[in-house]
């Protein structure tokens, strides 16, 4: 437990928080008295025992409960990254959940500009993989007009005839990608569409039941069908937003397959096989 950042960060919270917004009025009387809510206050709109927030704020509570800092977290409007430093002070490590239910189906519109400055084909995604910002280099990946709403739909259904080996080389990977996601979302509706949809293909249902429950490495390289650049593979990096729990940037590294490779692919016979794009 750090006390003083605790301290600071949850006395600073507290004096921004308007009594007279809960209906309850400033403390009144002797001596001096603090901006915003009371410390038996926040008791009082959180149903605890009297004394409960003063030793949290002092740090005499030792090891905290979760729900009682979610509740204290929502009370004073602690934004993400704010909700992690309270966990984090409070001795229990980092948050088991996101804050919100909300969190992670939006990013700060700085991303935009974020991901117009990567050079290779870059997106960032929410929590249910919905694509919310992209660069052109994203874009030509794919036929014109046909970039994915949705990544890792595209991955699982939609694109698989891009994605050579599909059943050796993606698939793998991302199906138990998308049962661990579930595993943190339950109820989002996005994933549970996907894997309804999943379950209703029959050869995405037989590999989804049979996939393990291990995430693979997101670098290791598997064959694209680049709609500019051709035959090739690739490499996703992905790097997780802390300001938005489930959101994603993902960069996609591509080469192509008459390139030398910088490492072994996930599946030599595939690049062996020299599959081409259909024709249309």
């Amino acid at each position: 437990m750090n006390v003083a950042a605790l301290r600071v960060l949850l006395s600073g919270k507290r004096a921004a928080v308007a009594p007279e917004a809960h209906g309850l009025s400033r403390p009144s009387g002797k001596g001096r008295r603090a901006a915003g809510l009371a410390q038996h206050q926040v008791d009082f709109l959180l149903n605890r025992a009297p004394g409960t927030y003063q030793r949290l704020e002092s740090g005499k509570y030792r090891n905290p409960p979760v729900d009682f800092l979610r509740d204290l977290a929502r009370l004073l409007h602690l934004s993400e990254l704010e909700w992690t430093a309270l966990c984090r002070y409070a001795g229990i490590g980092d948050p088991p959940v996101p804050l919100t239910l909300q969190s992670g189906e939006s990013v700060d519109h700085l991303w935009n500009d974020a991901v117009r400055g990567i050079s290779h084909a870059a997106c960032v995604t929410n929590a249910s993989w919905n694509v919310l910002a992209h660069n052109q280099p994203f874009q030509d990946v794919f036929a014109p007009g046909a970039r994915p709403a949705n990544l890792l739909r595209w991955g699982l259904l939609d694109g698989r005839h891009l994605l050579p080996g599909w059943d050796v080389t993606w698939a793998p990977h991302l199906l138990p990608l998308l049962r661990a996601d579930l595993a943190a979302r339950p109820g989002d509706p996005v994933l549970r569409q996907l894997e309804a949809a999943v379950l209703a293909d029959p050869v995405a249902q037989r590999l989804y039941r049979a996939a393990g429950a291990a995430v693979h490495p997101h670098e290791t390289e598997r064959p694209l069908n680049h709609a500019r650049l051709g035959p090739g593979w690739t490499s996703m990096c992905v790097a997780h937003l802390p300001s938005s729990p489930g959101a994603r940037l993902c960069i996609f590294i591509f080469r192509p397959m008459a390139v030398v490779p910088s490492r072994p692919a996930v599946n030599r016979e595939v690049e062996r096989r020299q599959v081409r794009v259909p024709s249309a």
